[in-house]
C-alpha cells in the first residue's frame, strides 16, 4: 500500500534542500536517509533522500542528484509516497493510518448513524474525519479524544458524542445577554 508522506515546499539555500510538509507521524522511519520514495507526479521520481535536518522547526530534506537551488525548485508541491504494509500498524495505542479510518461506519453513542469515514483532512491544530451523510451531504468531525469516543476496526466503526450542532441543526445559541434577560427576541423568535 503506498501513502503519501510529505509534500515537498520550497528550495532552501543554494545547495538542493527543500522545505517538506511531514504528512505522517513518523518522519523519522519514513523520511529518514537513505529512503526511497515514489512522487506524483511520478515523472519526478522515485527520489532517495540524501540528508535530512530540522532548521527553525521545519524538515529539510536533500535528494541523491539534486545539488543546486534549480532542482530542489523543480521538485516543489511534489508529493513523496512510501511503500506501507497494509498489515503494518502505528506505534503508539490511540494512533491510525488513514487508511484504516477510511471507510469506517460512524455512529453516536446512543447507535444512531451517521455516516461514512470518506477523507481524513489533516490540518495544522487538529485532523477532521470527513463524513459523507446518507443523503449524501457531508460534516466535518474533529478526531479529538472528547468527540471521537472509540475507534473499533474490528467491528469497521467509528463512535462519537458530538456536541449540539455537530451533526445537526439543533445547535444551543449561548448569548451573554441572555444572561440579564435582554435576549428575550432570540430566545422567542421574534424580529423586533
Amino acid at each position: 500500500m503506498q501513502l503519501v508522506v510529505a509534500r515537498i515546499g520550497r528550495a532552501h539555500g543554494i545547495k538542493g534542500e527543500v522545505t517538506v510538509e511531514v504528512r505522517t507521524d513518523e518522519p523519522e522511519l519514513r523520511l529518514g536517509p537513505g529512503a526511497v520514495l515514489a512522487t506524483d507526479p511520478a515523472s519526478a521520481g522515485p527520489l532517495t533522500i540524501a540528508t535530512g535536518r530540522v532548521h527553525s522547526g521545519r524538515l529539510l530534506l536533500r535528494f541523491e542528484g539534486v545539488h543546486d537551488r534549480t532542482g530542489a525548485e523543480a521538485l516543489r508541491n511534489t508529493l513523496l509516497i512510501a511503500d506501507v504494509d497494509p498489515e503494518e500498524l502505528p506505534e503508539g495505542e490511540d494512533e491510525y493510518y488513514d487508511h484504516q479510518l477510511i471507510d469506517l461506519d460512524v455512529v453516536t453513542e446512543d447507535g444512531e448513524p451517521v455516516g461514512r469515514i470518506t477523507e481524513i483532512s489533516h490540518l495544522p491544530t487538529q485532523d477532521l474525519f470527513v463524513v459523507e451523510r446518507p443523503d449524501g451531504t457531508e460534516v466535518f468531525v474533529p478526531f479529538v479524544e472528547g468527540i471521537v469516543t472509540e475507534i473499533d476496526l474490528e467491528e469497521q466503526r467509528a463512535v462519537i458524542d458530538p456536541p449540539p450542532g455537530l451533526i445537526d441543526d439543533r445547535a444551543e445559541v449561548a448569548s451573554s445577554r441572555d444572561a440579564d434577560g435582554t435576549g428575550d427576541a432570540a430566545e422567542t423568535g421574534d424580529d423586533a
